[in-house]
């Protein structure tokens, strides 16, 4: 049997990829509860210190497999109701509280959950010939894996909400243009320049990237004295790492440091 999730560790980036070429690594249950299990993992591994999220073949992730969706109604099977609380929510923390930089990889099509994953990444680098498709309206439903929250925060509020209603596809270069995206390279070429740019982060300072995610999170949803009180926590812990006292000592002996990510 075909594995549906595929990893591979690389200069201390895992890679992680969805694998139902198929079907356009649309999302099972089974997928969905492999990726949450991958990116804990992921988490919690010392060698891991930067992770890199792609589909195979054509697409990124073609969101909800609405096969496996349609079935399960049909079978009165409490699933699909349930499948936002018990699947996309833990799927979109496991990503924005990854404490490691994750950079999706986007060699394809992004449509519903899909894109929202890929919004919830800390960067994304799309092909060429990639587009991203908010199409939840089209299927009768409502936003969820986090996209209310991660999109208008990439594109701005109208801009967001105008993708959301109409379902109107966004090609590479115009998502690079608004903000959703950060980089586009060559078609094919999408996962291993996430890897490189990964691979380049991975020799990084781990736990301040860490720590900026945790105060970037906070000020995106709290008030100025709470993020200030965010920023004050980490700045203190990230003041007794490793790396902090490595940074500082390659400046003063004028050399490049070298982090450990502790």
């Amino acid at each position: 049997m075909t594995e549906v999730l595929l990893t591979e560790d690389t200069n201390g980036v895992r890679r992680i990829t969805l694998n139902r070429p198929d079907a356009y690594n649309s999302l099972t249950t089974e997928l969905k509860l492999r990726l949450i299990e991958a990116l804990r993992e992921a988490a919690t591994a010392d060698s891991v210190r930067a992770v890199v999220l792609t589909g195979s073949g054509k697409a990124f992730c073609a969101g909800q497999d609405l096969k496996e969706h349609v079935s399960q109604l049909d079978s009165n099977d409490p699933t699909p109701l349930r499948t936002v609380e018990d699947h996309y929510n833990p799927l979109i923390r496991a990503v924005t509280t990854l404490p490691k930089p994750i950079i999706a990889a986007v060699n394809g099509v992004a449509a519903g959950a899909g894109a929202s994953l890929a919004y919830a990444c800390d960067l994304r680098v799309a092909a060429d010939n990639a587009k991203f498709v908010m199409s939840f309206a089209g299927v009768g439903l409502s936003t969820d894996s986090g996209a209310s929250w991660t999109l208008p925060r990439l594109i701005g509020y109208g801009r967001a909400l105008e993708l959301l209603l109409l379902g109107e596809p966004v090609e590479a270069s115009e998502a690079q243009r608004i903000g959703m995206v950060n980089r586009v390279v060559a078609a094919g070429e999408a996962p291993e320049k996430a890897t490189e740019l990964a691979e380049r982060m991975a020799t990084g300072p781990t736990s301040a990237y860490a720590r900026i995610k945790e105060t970037m999170l906070a000020a995106a949803s709290e008030g100025l004295d709470e993020t200030l009180a965010v920023e004050a926590g980490a700045q203190n812990q990230c003041g007794g790492t490793h790396d902090h006292h490595e940074a500082v000592a390659a400046f003063v002996a004028k050399r490049s440091p070298h982090f450990t990510g502790s």
